[in-house]
């Protein structure tokens, strides 16, 4: 006689388990602390066997009958196959595919990159993905991402007209799906194929003067009669003999130039990249770091150039940019256009037949 659901839920546990049957093997375990279990007997290359189904009632009676049906049509269809071992497998497979999923893989991968970054940029890398990627894509197997599907996902930022998150989205997804290629969670990089496919950023390059230019604003700066301050101007000067970028620059600190090897070790901690970044000094930076200590030494403060009102803290951001408007420049060039000169020029005077690409 079949089971019935009333049946099922009045079935009273006993001092011993007990087995009430529905047909075809199905059949619900009755235990003495009252739990319930639907089990299937079968026979598999001549072997009474027992399969398991789920809880009684999480699992109802049409979902036992279900399951019993499915196992029979899979052994009626591949007789090789062992319907427990069928199951095994697809809970294995489910767990796998759980452990492969896009946001999976993109975190274990944002773990092992860890020693190389600064906390301040892997923090907004993983903040961008968290903001941008993971509720479209976080659930999806990675193995499954296509180009298209990808496409959609970058699209969303693109319509905010937010071009430089695009960009450094569009290639950190591309990291990712690399990192899985190398793990064996996938086979291809779908952000490979969507060059093209999305709008870019105009390019604004830092203002900066041209070489010709360049005597004339050294000249301005030597003669000082716009009067900048001292501190400012040899901020100034620190920015063309090193060009290392403005932040750097203002946030230098006494701890980390060493006067005997003539060497300005930057921190990782200060660098994007978490690599100690080392700066040689030349005569001229010697004599204006000496010069900066002569003023500063008994104003005890650990920055190299403090700020005018506040020695705890560093030199505003935006103070050379003002001495370079003072100078009659201002239009012309930023503080980082230094940089920018440095590399135009470098590229112009080397030889190319040398080899040599900057």
């Amino acid at each position: 006689m079949k089971l019935t659901n009333t049946a099922c839920k009045n079935a009273k546990p006993e001092k011993k388990q007990y087995k009430r049957f529905d047909g075809g093997g199905l059949y619900l375990l009755v235990r003495p602390n009252g739990s319930k279990l639907w089990q299937l007997k079968y026979r598999y290359l001549g072997t009474e066997k027992t399969l398991s189904i789920g809880p009684y009632p999480s699992v109802k009676l049409a979902d036992a009958r279900k399951a019993r049906d499915n196992a029979k049509a899979l052994l009626a269809k591949s007789p090789s196959i062992d319907p427990m071992a069928f199951k095994i497998e697809a809970k294995r497979e489910a767990i796998n595919q759980n452990n492969n999923t896009f946001e999976t893989v993109a975190r274990e991968w944002h773990k092992t990159k860890g020693n190389q970054w600064s906390f301040k940029y892997g923090h907004t890398l993983m903040r961008r993905l968290e903001a941008n990627v993971f509720p479209i894509l976080g659930n999806r197997p990675i193995a499954d991402i296509k180009a298209p599907e990808l496409l959609d996902c970058l699209r969303v930022i693109e319509k905010r007209g937010s071009y430089d998150v695009l960009k450094r989205t569009t290639q950190v997804c591309g990291q990712i799906f690399r990192y899985g290629i190398q793990t064996g969670r996938c086979e291809r990089d779908p952000a490979a194929d969507l060059k093209g496919a999305l709008k870019a950023a105009s390019t604004n390059h830092f203002r900066t003067i041209d070489l010709k230019e360049l005597p004339a604003f050294l000249e301005a700066l030597k003669l000082n009669k716009a009067r900048i301050f001292e501190r400012t101007r040899r901020a100034t000067w620190l920015s063309i003999y090193t060009f290392c970028r403005p932040v750097e620059i203002r946030t230098a600190k006494w701890k980390d130039i060493d006067f005997e090897a003539k060497l300005w070790t930057i921190p990782a901690e200060c660098m994007k990249m978490k690599r100690d970044h080392i700066v040689p000094l030349s005569k001229q930076v010697m004599q204006l770091l000496k010069e900066q200590k002569e003023e500063i030494g008994a104003m005890n403060t650990e920055w190299v150039f403090p700020s005018q009102n506040k020695l705890k803290n560093p030199m505003s951001d935006g103070t050379v940019n003002k001495a370079i408007k003072r100078l009659g420049f201002g239009e012309k060039m930023v503080a980082h256009g230094f940089r920018a000169l440095a590399r135009t020029t470098i590229r112009e005077c080397v030889n190319p037949h040398l080899g040599v690409h900057v």
